[in-house]
């Protein structure tokens, strides 16, 4: 039996500013749409691997996520990884660095933490 990668989810708050995130910060597209009267599901690709990032919009919700300790998160491989810092610097999402290790982690509007990570040679 062999079970395969099929995607994250994520609950945001802001459908839209959401969308606009992700394609800002990260360069993800939406690949596909689920309408229901109380929730919209978003799909997000890379447009490289099969792996997406699953937006949930409860349409009803207007408290925000409780995200704990914020222990978990998502991780990005990016090449051009100082023009990534960059973009992240100039957008105010960098969240934390540990620059021993050479990466840093980016919020979302929601405050789910992502980590960016160079392509190592």
């Amino acid at each position: 039996m062999q079970f395969t990668f099929a995607h994250n989810n994520f609950n945001v708050l802001d459908l839209e500013k959401s969308l606009a995130f992700y394609k800002q910060a990260l360069g993800l597209v939406e690949v596909r749409r689920k309408e229901k009267p109380d929730f919209t599901l978003v799909f997000l690709g890379d447009g490289k691997t099969e792996h997406l990032l699953e937006l949930t919009w409860l349409k009803d919700r207007t408290a925000p996520y409780n995200l704990g300790e914020n222990e978990f998160h998502l991780a990005f491989r990016v090449a051009e990884f100082d023009q990534a810092y960059e973009l992240h610097k100039q957008m105010g999402c960098i969240c934390y660095e540990n620059k021993d290790m050479g990466i840093y982690f980016i919020a979302d509007p929601d405050g789910y933490w992502i980590e960016i990570i160079p392509v190592r040679m």
